[in-house]
Order: structure tokens, then C-alpha cells, then sequence
């Protein structure tokens, strides 16, 4: 009988976050400048430079421990996390070992309608380290002709998020990461931009027989930045470790690279343990006291969460996925909807319309959504006319364009550009009366008992009133004119 396995995994996240100085000095975080021009004897590890921890920074991991409801240390303290590498002038990491700033928390993911929880193990403070640059074939360090080094990024502020072993799939692990980014978004914390690795995902992976209790070896995965690789990189390392345990190789302990155009993982080095980093405390900061007064300030300016905003439009009558795209969509239209509601406005419809032709849009102009011309009151009015009759679904579409396009109200459009629906009755009995003088073969048809051919001359009014009348109205009519015949 053939052995089935499932996949134990937990997810690393590491967080650059968008303070205006590094974590210990004073120098500017900036993405895209010159090469080791943000520096300072601090960052570059200088003999005698002294760390000062940014306020800032620890306010900033307390909402995110917060908002993945977390517990907040009420004391922590900073280690020394010692190894060696170029990009760490120091030799050794400012990091946090047994005393993170928050810990045990959870994360609940959308699921069909029900939720996965994921633990949340810890999240801790640290710096990030420099950037190498290998120069040579494929930007690999093996075929590295030469390495530069980069130290703007020695410093800045780095939250590391630790999940517990309790994703069992790839896609689970692809959910947890894109809701934990929404969150840190959310926040306004970090830009969270993955090509940029300001959110970067190092995944740990195992097997064991299914039903099992028992973790097996552990394999952690690094280089993923997006998340298609994630979820790339982990269902190909699964199959990799099954297949390996079936032909009774051994799975052991170390680092893997996701190589991205070959999708397959390359062994990098044995797995450190924690003991190969001689932690021990930082010496030149002293412990940090965070106080129920303090905690209870971050909680109070929490913003509402995707999580809760999803619920909040589920309770508003959205379906699922209505509710997921539009708390997913910029925070622009997110507001659209609130106000546009708060006028009246049909929920779904109003939903439907941001997510739909107003994003579309925005999408084939390059418009941002801050420079969107789209008041809640034109947006109200134009669902307003369709739910009436004065415009077709269809036209009402043109009648979007033309406000956005800067041309009044939505029934202003729908005036100039001759979109009005056709519902005076005594209008289309006329026109009626010659499309059924035009088509007698239907007629006769019709009352043969071939009900389906009013769909026929419903179009055969439309097309002589070239789309604007009414076509619910135009079916009744029809059916009366054809019934009475």
C-alpha cells in the first residue's frame, strides 16, 4: 500500500519597514539610491559607534503584532546574532532571541466560507543586512566573476514574522502570505513591494505519513519573491521529499535555493542551528519596557483590517468573493463603496460597479485611483437610472466613461450622449406595430406556440431604436401585441 504523506510548513516573512531612518542611526531609508551613500560608522559596524534604537520602529512591529493578535512583551531585549558574511560589516546581527517584542498570535485565512488558522509563533525586531551584488552569469554567487557590496540597506528596520508549522499546502502558504502583506498595507507600515524585497518569504518544509504527529526533517527554502514562486518553490519541494523518502534517500536538514526559471530547489548549506549563532545580549542597548499604556495607544489607532472589512461587507449582503475583491481593491475605491452606500446605494451593485468597469478603467487609462473623477453621488445616480429604466445596463456603461471622463452627472451623460431608454409606451407601440408587420413568418410562429422567438423581436426593437428602449417593457408589449393578434 502506497504511503500517503502530508506537508508540514511554516513561513518566515521578513518586513522592511518604511520608517525615514534606519533602525539604529540616523540615516535615510531610501530604495533606489546611490550605492553606500545612506551610511553612517553605525550601520557600517565602526569601531566605538554606539546603536539607538528608532521609536518608531518598535511602535510599528507592536501594530503588527497587534493586528495579528499577538501578545506583546511587556519587557524585550535585543541579542547579538553572530556570524559572518560581506554584507555584515559587524560580523554579528542586532536581532531578538527568547525575548521577541510580540509573540503568539494567530492569523485566520478565508476559506469556502470557513477560515484555517495559522499560529503566529513570534515576531521580532532586527536589522537587515547589506545587499551583495554578484556579477557575472545569471547573477549567481558559483559563476560570480566579482561581488559588490551595497550597505543603504545595512540597517533599516526588519520585522521577521515566524508562523507556526500549521500551513499544509502551497496554497494555504501563497493565502497566509498575500493576507499577511494586506495587513502590513493595511497598516501603512511597509511599502510591502516583493520586487523590491522590502517583503521577502523564506518557507520551512517537511513531511510526514498523513495522520502523523510527528515532524519530519526540516528544509528551509529561501530566494521567493513573489508569491506564484512561493507556492512554486513549496509544492516542488514537497514532491521532492516524497520522492526521496520513497526511494529510502534521506531528507536532511539544510538551506535550499529556489531557482525560478528551472523550478526545482539547489542545496546551499547545512541548516544552522540556533547555538551556531552564540546568541547572547546586546550589550549597548538596554531592555525595552513596553507598558499597558503604551500597547493600549497602538491598539486604539489600529485601522480596520482586511479580515474585518470582509466581514463587514459579508454582513453588508456581498458574497464572499465580491467581498474579498473589493477589500483587496485600492483604499479609493474601498471608500467609493462606503459613501456611495451611505446614499443609498444598492450594496451589490455598488460592489459590481468598482470592481468591475470602474477598475477596468482605471487599468486602460494608467489612471491612478487618487486621481479618479468619480464622486459617491455620481455613482449613486448612475445605479439609481439603471434600477429605473431611464438607461439600459449596457448604455449605462457609455454613460460611466462619460463621467469619468469629466462630463457632468450621470444623467447629464446620459442626456447629451442620447442614451435615455425608450419607456413611453405609446413610443414603442409603434415601433412594435412595425416590426411585427416586418416579421410575420415569427408571428406566425409565436402563435404556433414557439414562445422562444420573442427574444427575436425583442432584438428587432432594440436594433430600430438602435438600444434604447426598454427591453423588459419592449418583451411585455410584445407579448401583448402578439397575444391580442
Amino acid at each position: 500500500m502506497t504511503a500517503r504523506w502530508e506537508a508540514v510548513i511554516g513561513i518566515e516573512v521578513h518586513v522592511e519597514l518604511a520608517t525615514d531612518s534606519k533602525m539604529f542611526c540616523g540615516c535615510a531609508v531610501e530604495f533606489g539610491s546611490e550605492p553606500n551613500t545612506n551610511v553612517c560608522p553605525v550601520c557600517l559596524g565602526l569601531p566605538g559607534a554606539l546603536p539607538v534604537p528608532n521609536r518608531k520602529a518598535i511602535e510599528w512591529i507592536m501594530a503588527i503584532g497587534l493586528a495579528l493578535n499577538c501578545q506583546v512583551s511587556h519587557k524585550s531585549v535585543f541579542h547579538r546574532k553572530n556570524y559572518f558574511y560581506a554584507d555584515l560589516p559587524k560580523n554579528y546581527q542586532i536581532s531578538q532571541y527568547d525575548i521577541p517584542v510580540c509573540h503568539d498570535g494567530y492569523l485566520d485565512l478565508p476559506n469556502d466560507g470557513e477560515s484555517v488558522r495559522v499560529g503566529i509563533e513570534r515576531a521580532h525586531m532586527e536589522e537587515d543586512t547589506g545587499k551583495s551584488t554578484h556579477v557575472g552569469d545569471g547573477g549567481r554567487i558559483h559563476a560570480a566573476k566579482s561581488t559588490l557590496l551595497d550597505f543603504n540597506r545595512s540597517g533599516v528596520p526588519l520585522v521577521e514574522i515566524v508562523s507556526k508549522p500549521d500551513i499544509r499546502t502551497a496554497t494555504q502558504a501563497r493565502a497566509y502570505a498575500q493576507e499577511l502583506r494586506a495587513i502590513v498595507l493595511e497598516l501603512g507600515v511597509s511599502d510591502a513591494r516583493l520586487e523590491e524585497g522590502s517583503m521577502r518569504f523564506d518557507a520551512n518544509v517537511s513531511i510526514r505519513p498523513e495522520g502523523s504527529d510527528v515532524l519530519g526533517t526540516k528544509v528551509e527554502i529561501k530566494n521567493m519573491n513573489s508569491f506564484r514562486s512561493l507556492e512554486r518553490a513549496i509544492d516542488y519541494e514537497i514532491q521532492r521529499q516524497i520522492e526521496a523518502t520513497g526511494s529510502d534517500s534521506d531528507v536532511i536538514q539544510e538551506t535550499r535555493h529556489w531557482d525560478e526559471e528551472a523550478g526545482v530547489t539547489h542545496s546551499m548549506r547545512t541548516k544552522e542551528g540556533s547555538s551556531d549563532y552564540r546568541y547572547f545580549i546586546e550589550p549597548d542597548l538596554v531592555p525595552m519596557i513596553m507598558d499597558e499604556t503604551w500597547v493600549a495607544t497602538i491598539r486604539n489607532k489600529l485601522p480596520e483590517l482586511p479580515a474585518q472589512r470582509r466581514e463587514r461587507y459579508l454582513g453588508q449582503g456581498l458574497d464572499e468573493s465580491s467581498a474579498g475583491v473589493l477589500s483587496d481593491s485600492p483604499a479609493m475605491l474601498r471608500s467609493l463603496y462606503d459613501e456611495t452606500v451611505s446614499l443609498g446605494a444598492d450594496t451589490r451593485a455598488t460592489a459590481n460597479w468598482l470592481t468591475g468597469e470602474v477598475t477596468a478603467w482605471l487599468r486602460k487609462t494608467g489612471t491612478e485611483p487618487a486621481d479618479l473623477r468619480l464622486e459617491p453621488v455620481h455613482l449613486q445616480e448612475l445605479i439609481t437610472i439603471v434600477d429605473e429604466g431611464v438607461v439600459s445596463s449596457s448604455a449605462a456603461k457609455e454613460v460611466l466613461e462619460g463621467i469619468l471622463s469629466g462630463e457632468g452627472s450621470a444623467r447629464v451623460v446620459a442626456e447629451r450622449r442620447d442614451l435615455i431608454q425608450i419607456s413611453d409606451s405609446s413610443a414603442l407601440a409603434e415601433v412594435i406595430g412595425h416590426v411585427l408587420e416586418e416579421h410575420p413568418d415569427a408571428v406566425a410562429s409565436y402563435q404556433e406556440g414557439e414562445q422562444k422567438v420573442v427574444g427575436f423581436l425583442v432584438g428587432q426593437v432594440m436594433r430600430a431604436t438602435q438600444g434604447k428602449a426598454d427591453p423588459k417593457l419592449a418583451n411585455e408589449m410584445l407579448r401583448e401585441a402578439l397575444g391580442g393578434s
